[in-house]
């Protein structure tokens, strides 16, 4: 069975990251004070007094906190499922070694989904304790709002499990990162509301998978309304998860297997 086996892949991940987790877990407290010191205080002081009215009716560090919460998860879903895929696959080939063993292909990329899970929901609640300790919110508020930066990890993780395991070398997954992870972190809400944009992009930045998450995360830590229906978002990034995971499997099996 593939779920036993896949837990294997997780024990495993987390035996060689309990070496490495100190140096982990103070990045993961740091960088959210960071941007919540340097853009929601910092700049946010700046927004808030040239718009009184607030953005979106919120002060910029309410507005911005629940979606870097939800930034942060998708931008460690993409790299867990793009340099860390890369390595095991093409530099230090652990994939192989894995495969070497009675698990399977579909256990070991149920394993992957399970692991870089476990490492988003790590990132997304300490990003959601320094919420409460800016005091945007409660602190069950914001740990609500991990639900949604999960699924918007795991979603990521998902998609670019998928298309790395389909290059032959790091230009493709720089080039990802380049053109798609980091425009969508910029332009989906985050930082400031998508009918900023022209357009033409607006549906563009809609049909990306931080959007929903991000306007789930919102409407749980101060109450907006989400401008998508928000079982209709929860749906759509299960479905990219879905997906994303299937279309994995396939080029795993052919390019790690005889």
């Amino acid at each position: 069975m593939a779920t036993p086996l896949a837990f294997r892949v997780v024990e495993s991940e987390a035996r060689v990251y309990r070496r490495t987790w100190r140096s982990s877990v103070v990045s993961s407290f740091l960088n959210p004070i960071l941007y919540l010191a340097a853009m929601g205080v910092g700049l946010g002081s700046l927004v808030d007094e040239n718009l009184p009215s607030g953005v979106e009716g919120l002060s910029y560090l309410a507005f911005l906190a629940p979606g870097l919460l939800v930034a942060t998860a998708m931008q460690t879903g993409a790299a867990e499922g793009g340099w860390k895929v890369m390595a095991g696959i093409k530099w230090l080939k652990t994939y192989d070694a894995k495969l070497a063993t009675p698990i399977g292909v579909p256990s070991l990329v149920a394993g992957h989904m399970m692991w870089s899970g476990a490492r988003v929901l790590m990132v997304s609640v300490i990003f959601a304790m320094v919420i409460a300790a800016f005091r945007v919110a409660p602190l069950v508020q914001s740990l609500l709002a991990v639900g949604p930066a999960l699924l918007v990890g795991l979603a990521m993780v998902a998609a670019t499990t998928a298309i790395t395991a389909r290059l032959e070398d790091p230009t493709g997954l720089q080039l990802y990162f380049r053109f798609a992870v980091i425009p969508m972190f910029l332009f989906s809400g985050t930082f400031f509301p998508i009918t900023q944009l022209p357009v033409w992009l607006q549906p563009v930045a809609l049909a990306t998978p931080l959007f929903h998450g991000v306007e789930l995360s919102r409407a749980i830590v101060v109450g907006t309304d989400p401008a998508v229906t928000w079982w209709v978002s929860v749906l759509y990034l299960v479905a990219w998860i879905a997906i994303g995971a299937f279309l994995a499997v396939g080029p795993f099996r052919k390019r790690l297997t005889p």
